[in-house]
This record gives C-alpha cells, sequence and structure tokens, in this order.
C-alpha cells in the first residue's frame, strides 16, 4: 500500500527517503503531514530542544510598540493591541489595575 517518498529536508536541503514503514506509521498515530526534515535534521532539533528546556533557554518574547491610552507615552506590549482595547503602559498599568 505504502511506497518509499523521496522528499527534501527544509532544513538542510538535501533529499531523504520516507520509508513506507515511516509513512504507515505515521497514519496509524494519527499524523496528517508528512516530514519535512531529514532524521538528522529532526534529531538536532530535537536535542537543540532538550537542551534549551532543560538550562530553561526561552525564544525572547516579541514585544509590539504602541501608545499608552492613560498617559500618552510610548509602551512595549507582548501581544498585538487591538483598537477597541486600551492599552497601557507599565507604571499606569500598575495604577488603573488597583
Amino acid at each position: 500500500m505504502y511506497e518509499d517518498k523521496t522528499l527534501r529536508c527544509r532544513e538542510c536541503g538535501q533529499d531523504f527517503v520516507f520509508s513506507a514503514g515511516e509513512q504507515e506509521f505515521y497514519q496509524l498515530k494519527g499524523l496528517l503531514n508528512e516530514p519535512g526534515r531529514c532524521p538528522d535534521c529532526r534529531a538536532a532539533r530535537r536535542a537543540a530542544m532538550a537542551s534549551a528546556r532543560a538550562s530553561g533557554e526561552r525564544a525572547p518574547r516579541e514585544m509590539f510598540k504602541t501608545v499608552c491610552a492613560e498617559c500618552g507615552g510610548e509602551a512595549e506590549v507582548p501581544f498585538v493591541p487591538k483598537t477597541d482595547k486600551p492599552v497601557y503602559c507599565s507604571s499606569c498599568f500598575e495604577r488603573v489595575r488597583r
């Protein structure tokens, strides 16, 4: 039913074989997408993620600049501000929150 497929790794650009056995495993686990990385790149990514978790490292948070609704000063927030809700700088947020 399954046949070996040659895929291209999106990380390193090398071709790799997605074997019939792997395809069957993916189907049994309910995985819908073919792998995008070769086995070496998948292993390297898993190792890097495990290392980052073990050391407590996190990716830096993306911050968005906006104008404080209270004082009109510049504020940085970790979410995309919506126009229908007020956004406050840190000091104004502490005052408004109480």
